[in-house]
């Protein structure tokens, strides 16, 4: 089976299944709809509870605030959506996750699909959580539910599926694909208050461009997430640009 051409199913649960209208509808997801490389729905969570008012949350043992979310409502979610997804990572979104890179979402795009639960009020019960593949933070910092995230996950995964951008090429230029912040870009006009455009972008010749891009890409990681750069494996193009910068920078300090 071609795996680079299968249409991945994505499924949210969730208690505001309308926040995914718009997402679904909007720029590269809903060409990626039209073109058959996903399928998405967001799934009301209210359809497997009970009772009247359909609950899907509780006071949590032992005292404190807010409310957590039932268990039973979200497993008969969960096993509703792995039999129509077989095989499909049950993704919890959560501020106590794994943190979302680039790297899972490279994973994540070689999946059938993904089954994407979105929490909610103070979280919710720690069994579900120990029934998903994983938990997944797209942060440090608290949001008032998963749905956000949710699509964040999606649109990440969604632009890296082959042929949904467009080009071999348009996803592994981008930033973090390669371990480095991308490279600045310019467009018309070529000067703006004052700002010319770097010379050599003008020029036509593709390797003098190429190999600024690459020194653009390095000096932005350098300055704005130095981080990336500390367990880096250079590449010998990197390692004489790097090097250049090291006898510029010496030669500024002793004068």
């Amino acid at each position: 089976m071609n795996t680079d051409r299968l249409c991945r199913s994505f499924a949210a649960l969730t208690i505001f299944p309308e926040m995914f209208d718009a997402f679904w509808a909007t720029g590269m997801v809903r060409r990626a709809i039209q073109g058959t490389y996903i399928e998405g729905k967001a799934v009301d969570l209210r359809m497997f509870a009970e009772g009247v008012h359909k609950t899907t949350d509780d006071k949590p043992y032992g005292g404190g605030c807010g409310m957590v979310m039932k268990p039973e409502p979200l497993m008969r979610g969960i096993r509703h959506l792995r039999e129509e997804i077989p095989g499909a990572p049950v993704v919890i979104m959560s501020p106590q996750g794994k943190p979302f890179t680039q790297a899972v979402a490279e994973s994540l795009s070689r999946e059938r699909g993904m089954i994407l639960v979105c929490g909610r009020y103070e979280g919710m019960d720690e069994r579900v959580c120990m029934q998903a593949d994983m938990e997944v933070s797209i942060g440090d910092y608290v949001l008032t539910g998963g749905e956000l995230p949710a699509m964040v996950v999606m649109d990440a995964v969604t632009r890296l599926i082959p042929g949904v951008l467009g080009g071999d090429e348009s996803a592994e230029k981008e930033s973090f694909s390669e371990g480095l912040i991308e490279c600045a870009h310019y467009t018309r006009p070529p000067e703006y208050e004052g700002e010319q455009v770097p010379e050599v972008l003008l020029s036509g010749h593709h390797k003098a461009i190429e190999s600024w891009r690459l020194e653009s890409s390095l000096k932005r990681t350098f300055l704005k997430r130095p981080d990336l750069m500390v367990d880096r494996n250079f590449t010998r193009e990197e390692r004489v640009l790097l090097h250049k910068w090291s006898r510029e920078l010496a030669r500024f300090a002793e004068s």
